[in-house]
């Protein structure tokens, strides 16, 4: 059985390697088979309850039955295909029977690998599309029958094999197999090598570590557990032995992980759907999302920086850690695929080529040195496991496609916007902060792509409507979704974190959000001032972003209570108004906020500290050592 998926999800990588070199098929040839393999491979794979592990369980009759069914009726369509436009609408009874099949897969496929939420979200919306004249006011519609809501979900590309789908089947696998091929020739290990030698000397350097490696690893990975996986099994440790609290190491690794998404070139999956619903090339996209980025990265930064300084938090000394130079020299070659990668895309390279090229790219170059250079067997394994990485996207985007033709077919999307602009009274901050309300609610029990699909049919034409930019409300609605990741009470890179550190779940998904505080405010910053998604005039972007970058300073430094010594909490509430400001695009805010912060600076400078801010210190790493009782004194 393990040789039988070893075979399966080699030939799926194949296949899409394949089509990447000679051409696409046509979209309901391409994504009915890449959706066959994805669904062999999770029922093969991934057992129907908790009590079996993956790795011991084995398929059942139901699931091979589930396997059989999958086939079939992803088969059928491929062989009616060009039928379909001649039908003008028509359905048969196999297209019913093979459609259904399918939806219940599918539900069945998403509940084993993302849980119960989004497989009872698009239940919700069938339910919907079935009873819509018993929905009240704005809500209700005619109603339509399992014919016509078959034909929607199943035999056209407005559903099952939609936009989401379409982004797995036609270049996202592909990205997991450069992340795949990238790991087994040892780049992720070498990109951890590089953040700890050039950040472990440094004031808290493990967690400056964390946030580097994050940040670089993210180029190759867009999910936030992943990433924290990865890099925290490494930087957690490493934060905790220098002096961290737990809960504070696992939220700093948390924090970075989640930036992956937004991290240039490549993002996360959600990204690379952003391009088919804006009509924006990827390569804007990647554009826009630098500033954005380079903020976020600020803000976790700042924050272990002041943490560190105020716990006296020193790094480890320099002949503990490895020569940056030296690791260079053994690892250069790996920045040669992702360089090119980087290239192909801002050049305007479709994705799939960009990301063919860079595969094989990947493997040659990690035959020049002996110790990266991948076996017959490794590249196989490489392949496998690129494949079996794409089940979780895949299955969201399927699951997700259903809720996208039920909005499509009830006109649900305009209805939202309208709901919106109603509760909002045409109120653009209110109407983005519900926006923000329902891109993390959402985002907690669903994958950032599948979130951000549902949101832009319902969530991103609302704010269209009341003048946002499009690129910058599809971005709003994106960032948001990603943020999800570490917002709580559902929160599942802090749960990675939390648990990697064997810290308190709560504590480390508040401190999280602490930390990447900066990432809450950006995204109403940009849509307001579309400059921050480098949108404008040269001079006016580097402005912005600079008074931006202090602001976020400022807004660290007061969420960490600590800027040259420690803040009492008026200089706390003083620097957090002057990062708003700074933050906000604007001559006259930034005029306000540079006044805020030149005198808190001031202060700290020139006015000694009073008792209190005495006493408080005693609360520091250093004081601890003197006891509850002389704290309290």
């Amino acid at each position: 059985m393990r040789r039988c998926v070893s075979a399966i999800a080699v030939a799926v990588a194949l296949f899409h390697l394949y089509t990447a070199q000679f051409g696409l098929f046509d979209a309901l040839v391409q994504r009915p088979i890449h959706l066959m393999g994805i669904m062999v491979l999770a029922f093969l794979t991934i057992p129907a309850t908790s009590s079996r592990s993956k790795e011991e369980a084995k398929p059942s009759i139901i699931d091979c039955l589930f396997i059989v069914a999958a086939i079939t009726s992803c088969v059928y369509l491929v062989s009616v295909y060009r039928e379909l436009a001649y039908r003008a609408g028509y359905t048969t009874k196999l297209d019913i029977l093979f459609g259904v099949i399918l939806v219940v897969l599918i539900l069945e496929m998403a509940r084993r690998t993302i849980g119960l939420a989004l497989p009872i979200i698009a239940v919700v919306f069938i339910g919907y599309a079935f009873l819509g004249p018993y929905m009240p006011g704005v809500l209700a519609h005619p109603g339509y029958s399992l014919e016509r809501l078959i034909s929607q979900v199943y035999l056209t590309t407005e559903g099952i094999w939609g936009t989401p789908l379409g982004v797995s089947a036609n270049f996202l696998l592909l990205f997991f197999l450069f992340s795949a091929v990238l790991e087994k020739s040892g780049a992720g290990q070498f990109i951890i090598d590089v953040a700890h030698s050039v950040t472990g000397h440094m004031v808290g350097g493990p967690a400056k570590t964390a946030v580097f490696a994050s940040a670089f690893f993210g180029t190759i990975s867009g999910s936030s557990p992943a990433n924290v996986a990865t890099t925290g099994m490494f930087t957690i440790p490493m934060m905790k032995k220098t002096g961290f609290q737990p809960h504070f190491a696992g939220a700093v690794e948390a924090a970075a992980s989640t930036g992956g998404q937004i991290m240039p070139p490549v993002m996360g999956a959600a990204a690379f759907i952003i391009p088919s619903y804006t009509g924006i090339p990827y390569h804007a996209i990647v554009k826009a999302a630098i500033i954005p980025a380079i903020l976020y990265f600020l803000s976790i930064y700042m924050s272990v920086h002041f943490r560190a300084v105020k716990m006296g938090l020193m790094g480890l000394p320099r002949e503990e850690l490895p020569r940056t130079r030296d690791i260079f020299m053994k690892g250069w070659h790996y920045v040669i695929p992702i360089a090119i990668l980087a290239y192909l895309i801002l050049s305007g390279y479709s994705l799939h080529r960009s990301a063919y090229v860079s595969i094989i790219v990947a493997i040659l170059v990690s035959a020049l040195r002996k110790e990266s250079r991948m076996s017959l067997r490794q590249i196989l394994e490489a392949l496998e496991s690129g494949a079996r990485g794409a089940i979780t996207v895949a299955a969201a985007g399927a699951c997700a496609g259903i809720v996208v033709a039920v909005v499509t077919l009830t006109g649900l999307g305009l209805r939202f916007s309208t709901l919106i602009a109603t509760v909002a009274g045409n109120n653009l901050l209110l109407a983005l902060f519900l926006t923000m309300v329902a891109s993390i609610i959402l985002g907690m029990g669903l994958p950032t792509s599948a979130c951000y699909v549902i949101l832009a049919a319902l969530g991103a034409p609302a704010l269209v409507r009341l003048g946002v930019p499009v690129l910058a409300a599809h971005f709003f609605v994106f960032y948001f979704g990603c943020l999800s990741a570490i917002t709580p009470p559902v929160a599942i890179a802090s749960y990675a974190g939390a648990s990697i550190a064997e810290a308190d779940f709560n504590r480390t998904g508040v401190a999280a959000v602490k930390i990447a505080i900066a990432a809450f405010i950006v995204p109403y910053m940009f849509v307001y001032s579309p400059s921050l998604l480098s949108i404008g005039s040269g001079g006016v972007i580097v402005y912005d972003a600079l008074t931006a970058a202090i602001g976020v300073v400022a807004l660290c430094a007061g969420t960490q209570r600590y800027l040259l010594r420690d803040t009492s909490l008026l200089e706390s509430v003083l620097l957090v108004a002057a990062g708003l400001t700074l933050i906000k695009p604007g001559v006259a805010t930034d005029i306000i906020g540079v006044i805020l912060l030149v005198a808190v600076v001031l202060g700290q400078r020139f006015i000694s500290p009073t008792k209190v801010e005495a006493s408080y210190r005693l609360t520091t790493l250093e004081g601890r050592k003197y006891g509850k009782d002389r704290t309290a004194s």
